[in-house]
């Protein structure tokens, strides 16, 4: 690992500890037990004691943040893989961390926001980011639309990952106007599952047509 890499994952690292601030400041006016999801209707469906949700989540995100590190800087690939989205990989979940939980802790406390649409939001951002960069990704083994057919063929990966691309953008975009035209959270949360699911299938089929056209099935 590069001493850039060692203060990357430091830093980062820090960065999913750093609501624990948060947490200490506000934790005498929390309720006993906090809501840490909510179902399609927007309705808190699990819950954690203030214990857990201030200072509990905040070091999940990192066992989780430092699993994905770990994946992403050990890839043989990852000299010749998409170095922009290795970085967005690792600053993923911190970012997610920052904002989840100060936001988790200050609904619990009564503050009024509107958490479907929250999300709608960050996820549109999030998927215009990636689709951007989806394009210019060259193969590897932890980054991009891993299928058998675009992990044995540099062409269909290549081809896959453009098609993807333009596509995760328009998504990521229909979600972020969809999060200020929407005002129901089951609209909102039914939206990022449609996207998601049509975003996660296309490629899919795109990739098993080239292969199959490729290998002279079609």
């Amino acid at each position: 690992m590069m001493k850039s890499d060692k203060r990357t994952v430091i830093f980062t690292s820090l960065l999913c500890l750093l609501p624990m601030v948060f947490s200490v400041v506000v934790y005498q006016s929390l309720p006993a037990q906090i809501a840490i999801h909510w179902n399609i209707e927007g309705v808190p469906d699990n819950y954690a004691s203030r214990a857990v949700a201030a200072f509990g989540l905040p070091v999940l995100f990192l066992v989780i943040h430092l699993f994905t590190v770990l994946l992403l800087l050990n890839d043989p690939k990852r000299e010749v893989g998409p170095q922009t989205l290795r970085l967005l990989g690792i600053w993923i979940i911190p970012g997610l961390s920052v904002v989840l939980i100060p936001v988790t802790l200050l609904i619990a406390m009564g503050t009024n926001i509107p958490i479907a649409m929250l999300v709608t939001l960050m996820v549109g951002v999030l998927l215009v980011v990636i689709g951007n960069y989806l394009p210019k990704s060259r193969q590897n083994y932890t980054v991009g639309i891993k299928l058998p057919w675009t992990l044995s063929s540099e062409d269909n990966w290549n081809k896959t990952h453009r098609f993807a691309g333009y596509l995760w953008v328009l998504g990521g975009l229909l979600m972020i106007v969809g999060s200020f035209l929407l005002h129901n959270d089951a609209a909102n949360f039914s939206l990022i599952i449609g996207i998601v699911a049509v975003l996660a299938i296309f490629p899919a089929v795109y990739s098993f047509f080239l292969y199959h056209r490729r290998n002279g099935k079609i």
